[in-house]
């Protein structure tokens, strides 16, 4: 059964337009597809090949995906438009990434063992007095992280394809192939490149707020931050101020509802901030973040201007039929600290590790209900993680006031130990009940205080 069933499958290949044959016996479809599942334990079998994968973006998530396919024993394509991208991103990666992922210490620009935060008032709340004498969060830059873990992904067996994919047609069969057409970057076309198209068994998109791998499944819209950062090269001198050292700033004029920041590289500063609510403005808030950190930057060069979108959710649908969201295109930034480096490639390992899983090292076909399992390990890993950040985003970031009561919780060793344990490590810290009754005493006097400094305002203000 499972040979005549794939015998149109066995023919999966990638062409240039010119060799490729129109499908002109079937109408145009508005929407995609859905696929009926079945159980995972009846895919066939797959004859004289293995099982295809392409992933599309090839920032950490696409990065860390392929990696994982090709050693699991997938014919692996990653497509990337862009091999020298710059992503406009703080670029702090938690201690425990740096393990899991096997990076090496040398793409790591700086060991930040030391941050600031600076409330609205400029009063400064120095952290990291818990940390170990091992402990850091390492500060990268994204052209350095993405390009190393695409060469890895290239050195093990993956095709690495500079291009810039376009669309991809849904298989209205379950035995048919997705086919994704993609302009490839090979140096003879100038600018637009070489159209082709590729037949693969089933699609991994990681290619960013802007997916079109997500258009392609109906996945829906989600609300966008949008990030601007310059790296500034400033005196050695002043460099030296920021050696292992971090700072953030909060407040109305840096930004309404983020944070703006100040992060070391290899010899420049990362100065930016975000918005959701007030997208029009975030210049003025990039230029109110450079003037609150003016005295220690002064003298600075801008080298690079960034800009990019940043999901503030995960989207209405992350999954459908052969086809999985992973990292920003996924939605996977989470609320309060904007961190996403090391959620991207760890969505982007689980859900490789359900397709190898699935296909039994690549030699099965797999189907929806197999990727299905990477968002049920990943929304019962995470879900929490995402949840309790979204709550103090929305309590503590609501108004200068309440950033105030924040800053003052962010002096407490105690709260330090606890966010930097959950951090760096990706798990949630096991706390002391008086202390967290003393937290939750402070927690809600510093609240107070702030919602009567509020009202003091307001009627200042009238």
């Amino acid at each position: 059964m499972s040979s005549i069933a794939f015998k149109s499958f066995t023919g999966l290949r990638r062409s240039t337009t010119a060799q490729s044959q129109p499908n002109t016996h079937l109408p145009p479809r508005s929407k995609p597809v859905r696929f009926h599942v079945t159980a995972a334990k009846t895919s066939p079998k797959l004859t004289n090949r293995n099982l295809r994968v392409a992933v599309i973006g090839g920032g950490p998530a696409g990065g860390s995906a392929a990696e994982t396919l090709v050693k699991g024993g997938i014919e692996t394509f990653l497509i990337e438009r862009k091999l020298d991208n710059c992503k406009p991103c703080g670029g702090a990666i938690p201690l425990c990434m740096v393990g899991e992922f096997d990076l090496p210490l040398d793409i790591i620009d700086r060991r930040v063992t030391k941050m600031k935060m600076i409330s609205p008032s400029n009063i400064a709340v120095d952290i990291g007095q818990t940390l170990k004498p091992h402990e850091y969060i390492g500060m990268v830059r994204r052209e350095v992280l993405d390009a190393y873990l695409r060469e890895r992904a290239a050195e093990n067996g993956a095709q690495v394809i500079n291009g810039l994919f376009l669309r991809m047609d849904v298989p209205r069969r379950w035995d048919e192939p997705y086919v994704l057409h993609y302009n490839e970057y090979d140096g003879t076309k100038g600018g637009t490149g070489l159209k082709k198209t590729l037949e693969v068994d089933a699609v991994i998109g990681a290619d960013g707020a802007n997916s079109r791998v997500a258009k392609s499944i109906g996945a829906g819209d989600y609300d966008y931050a949008i990030a601007f950062q310059e790296r500034i090269k400033i005196p050695d001198e002043k460099m030296a101020y920021y050696e292992n050292l971090a700072e953030m700033y909060v407040g109305d004029d840096v930004s309404p509802d983020f944070y703006g920041w100040v992060f070391p590289k290899c010899d420049h500063v990362a100065v930016g901030t975000g918005t959701v609510t007030h997208k029009g403005d975030i210049k003025k808030f990039q230029l109110a973040t450079r003037n609150r950190a003016k005295d220690k930057i002064l003298g600075g060069k801008i080298i690079r201007v960034e800009a990019h979108p940043i999901p503030e959710h995960p989207r209405p649908r992350r999954l459908l039929g052969r086809v999985a969201l992973v990292g920003d295109a996924a939605g996977y930034v989470t609320k309060c600290s904007g961190e996403g480096i090391y959620f991207a490639a760890k969505s982007g390992r689980i859900c490789a590790e359900a397709i190898v899983e699935g296909s039994e090292r690549g030699k099965k076909m797999v189907e929806e209900g197999d990727l299905r399992k990477y968002l049920e390990k990943w929304d019962k890993t995470y879900w929490p993680t995402y949840k309790v950040l979204d709550v103090l985003q929305k309590v503590f970031y609501r108004s200068n006031p309440a950033r105030e009561a924040f800053v003052e919780m962010c002096a407490d060793e105690y709260v330090q130990k606890m966010t930097f344990d959950s951090y760096l490590y990706k798990t949630v810290a096991p706390g002391n009940p008086l202390e967290d009754l003393k937290l939750a005493v402070n927690t809600i006097g510093s609240l107070v205080r702030a919602n009567a400094l509020r009202r003091e305002m307001e009627k200042s203000n009238v």
